[in-house]
């Protein structure tokens, strides 16, 4: 039985953690062959390296910050230079900075947004070229449902996440006519290390939220990321999708 992604070439954003890892795993799981980048957890991107190797896939890792408008143009053209091609780009990297906006201070503010809103231009922009000299490609930008609520204490980390679909749904316009689908993920509450760290009354009164009564996974996530980037979406476009059980209604 063939798998979805065989041939074809990906690079996330973020891989070397939480849901960027299971997300470079389960395109490698369906015979893509993926790069990545990390911005100082370099073992773990050795690991995850490692593992997709395992699986057969070829791999790369690469340092980055995402606010680095030159270095996600090098990015890309190393990506094709060494493999030849770039199917799909996953935008997974961010970062947060919370804290209720009377108290949120100028570099706060300029670090999220920096990373979550204008590192994605930076690698849709720089991904753009090829994928419309090829006709074909395949954009996923992992958002968050607190990009359509909002969220008290992340009014930065919500505007940046906004701004991303806002920039995805534009992008999905001007790259249609090249057969470049551009869709959104817009998480809930996912088990990772971030998750970890929160307070128990935050979890529970998040959890209380969740119809489905649990915290989602980084592989549903990778799971919903792997549909969107395969044949199967061929059709998608434009599309803001939360992966939440339920958590937003």
């Amino acid at each position: 039985m063939s798998k979805r992604l065989e041939g074809k070439v990906a690079l996330v954003t973020g891989g070397s953690s939480g849901i960027g890892t299971a997300i470079v795993q389960s395109l490698a799981t369906e015979g893509a062959n993926v790069a990545f980048t990390y911005h100082s957890n370099k073992e773990g991107a050795e690991s995850v390296l490692a593992e997709i190797e395992s699986m057969g896939a070829q791999g790369a890792f690469f340092q980055a910050d995402m606010a680095d408008y030159a270095k996600a143009q090098e990015i890309v053209d190393q990506v094709i230079e060494k493999f030849g091609t770039l199917d799909i780009l996953v935008n997974n990297a961010g970062a947060n900075q919370d804290k209720v906006i009377w108290k949120m201070t100028e570099a706060m503010w300029d670090e999220v947004i920096a990373t979550d809103l204008k590192g994605v231009f930076n690698y849709i922009r720089a991904a753009s070229p090829s994928f419309r000299e090829k006709k074909s490609g395949r954009i996923i930008t992992i958002s968050s449902i607190n990009a359509l609520r909002g969220k008290f204490g992340q009014s930065n980390y919500a505007a940046a996440k906004a701004g991303v679909i806002g920039l995805s749904k534009s992008v999905a316009k001007e790259l249609g006519r090249a057969n470049v689908t551009v869709n959104v993920v817009c998480p809930g509450l996912i088990a990772t290390k971030m998750i970890q760290s929160m307070p128990d009354d935050f979890k529970e009164k998040a959890l209380e939220e969740i119809v489905l009564g649990r915290i989602g996974t980084p592989e549903d996530i990778a799971e919903l990321t792997t549909f969107l980037a395969s044949d199967g979406a061929k059709h998608i476009t434009g599309e803001v999708i939360k992966v939440d059980g339920g958590q937003y209604i």
